[in-house]
């Protein structure tokens, strides 16, 4: 009898550790939009050198992300930007380095645009683009939709709430925004400066407008001239440990700053 329970018990403990292999090899990745690209990468990068793990990524912004590392809806969260105040219990991991600019379709004539000028186009004041040195014609201001860091790090630096916002158009990631933009002579917005550079440079009628005299560029991000900047990170709830640990190792590595470069991020110095 005690051999037969014995004999029970080792086979509940072997199936409660088979259990626990299983669930600790799917890496579950949900927030920011902006890294979510960079994040399929780095997983199928990170799946190739670990066969058995499976590393599942989804967007819906960098608040989800902080909110589900939190909740435990997901082992890593993704946010870009840094941790708020009132969310420094998380862990936070810098990935990436990435810039925030605003781009105009590429057949507007308006070369830059003053810090007052944005402010006085997204508040409202200015509505045509003949009033800062364009042609006549009616402005599409396109806003970022609640949730998104980037929407939180463009108020923060122009100082507006995003209730002082007299948005045309609400959009989601930045290919949402650059698509919208694209399509509008219009249209002005905002969005990863990679992104815009990647897609302005494949032919996509968009352009980054500077920013305090500083062209919006990855490698103004990378020397850290430009003004509006931001890290893209990592977050999870406690500590790192097996399997979240090794994942974030991997990504903050010399061995994945190719796939950093890819999507127009800036690698972290190494």
């Amino acid at each position: 009898m005690f051999k037969i329970n014995q004999l029970i018990a080792s086979v509940l403990m072997l199936a409660i550790t088979s259990l626990t292999y299983a669930a600790d090899q799917k890496l579950v990745l949900t927030g920011s939009s902006t890294i979510a690209p960079l994040a399929v990468e780095l997983g199928k990068r990170f799946e190739k050198l670990n066969p058995g793990v499976r590393v599942d990524v989804q967007s819906g912004g960098s608040s989800r992300g902080v909110s589900d590392a939190r909740s435990g809806l997901a082992d890593i969260g993704m946010a870009s930007r840094a941790l708020k105040d009132e969310e420094k219990d998380l862990k936070s991991f810098t990935i990436a380095l990435d810039g925030i600019g605003v781009i105009l379709h590429k057949d507007n004539p308006v070369k830059t645009l003053t810090d007052q000028q944005v402010i006085d186009i997204y508040t409202g004041k200015i509505t045509n683009w003949r009033d800062v040195g364009g042609k006549d014609g009616r402005i599409t201001v396109v806003n970022k939709a609640e949730g998104r860091s980037t929407l939180e790090l463009f108020t923060h630096y122009y100082k507006l709430k995003n209730s002082d916002i007299k948005a045309q158009v609400v959009i989601g990631d930045n290919q949402q925004g650059i698509k919208t933009v694209a399509g509008n002579p219009g249209a002005i917005g905002y969005v990863s400066i990679g992104t815009a550079e990647f897609e302005s440079g494949n032919g996509t009628p968009i352009k980054l407008l500077p920013m305090e005299g500083v062209a919006a560029s990855v490698e103004n991000v990378r020397n850290g001239s430009f003004p509006l900047s931001r890290p893209l990170n990592l977050v999870t709830k406690y500590v790192p440990m097996g399997l979240v640990k090794q994942f974030i190792d991997f990504t903050r590595s010399k061995e994945v700053a190719d796939l950093v470069e890819a999507q127009y991020f800036v690698p972290l110095p190494h």
